[in-house]
C-alpha cells in the first residue's frame, strides 16, 4: 500500500520534476497574449475597423479628386498649346505671304502696261505667271479683299483719298490703288489702298 508521500511512478513518468506540461501551457498562453497585443498595437488606440474604413474611403476620395484636377489642368494645357501653335503658324504664314504681295503688284502693273503693246505674247506670259501666283495664295487661304463698290470698312480698307461724287453713295469705295489681302477671311495681311466717295 502506497503512502501519500510516495509518488506515483506513472505520474512521474508523464510529468517529471521539471513539469514540462505546465511549462508548455505557459508558453502557449504567452504566445497568444503576444499575438493579441500585436493586433491591438497595429491599429490606433480607440479606433475600430469601421472608423479605419471610413478614413481610408476619405483618403481615396481625396486622391481621386486630385487626379481629376490634374487631368483637367493637363487638358487645358493641351488645348492652350494647340492654340498657341496655330497662332504661330498663322503669323508666320501671313508674314511670308506679305513678302510675295509686291510681286503680285508688279505683275498687275505689267499686265496693264502690256495692254497697249502689240506683242500679245508678253502679256499672255505675264498673265500666266500672275494666275499661278494667285493660285498659290488661294491654296494658302489668302484672298484679295473686295473693295470697289463696297462700303468703306476701316478694318479692311485704307483710305488715301476722298472725292465728291453725286453718282455714288456715301462712304463708298470708288477706286482701288493697291489690292488688300486677307487670310481665311479673318486676318488682314494688307489693307486695300482706296479712294472713297462722299
Amino acid at each position: 500500500m502506497k503512502t501519500n508521500n510516495e509518488a506515483d511512478p506513472k505520474v512521474n513518468a508523464e510529468c517529471p520534476d521539471t513539469n514540462p506540461c505546465s511549462e508548455e501551457a505557459k508558453t502557449e498562453e504567452h504566445a497568444s497574449e503576444t499575438v493579441n497585443n500585436q493586433e491591438e498595437g497595429s491599429r490606433p488606440e480607440g479606433e475600430n475597423p469601421e472608423e479605419l474604413l471610413r478614413k481610408k474611403d476619405a483618403e481615396l476620395k481625396d486622391l481621386f479628386e486630385r487626379l481629376q484636377r490634374v487631368a483637367a489642368e493637363y487638358d487645358n494645357f493641351r488645348k492652350r498649346t494647340i492654340k498657341e501653335k496655330e497662332k504661330i503658324y498663322t503669323d508666320s504664314l501671313c508674314d511670308v505671304a506679305a513678302k510675295f504681295l509686291p510681286i503680285a503688284d508688279n505683275l498687275e502693273r505689267a499686265i496693264k502696261a502690256a495692254e497697249n503693246d502689240e506683242g500679245q505674247g508678253l502679256k499672255e506670259g505675264i498673265i500666266l505667271v500672275y494666275k499661278q501666283l494667285m493660285d498659290i495664295l488661294d491654296r494658302l487661304d489668302i484672298k484679295p479683299i473686295e473693295a470697289v463698290g463696297k462700303t468703306f470698312d476701316p478694318e479692311l480698307h485704307h483710305a488715301v483719298m476722298h472725292v465728291q461724287d453725286e453718282t455714288q453713295g456715301s462712304n463708298i469705295v470708288v477706286e482701288e490703288f493697291q489690292k488688300g489681302y486677307i487670310y481665311k477671311d479673318e486676318i488682314v495681311i494688307r489693307h486695300s489702298m482706296v479712294k472713297v466717295a462722299n
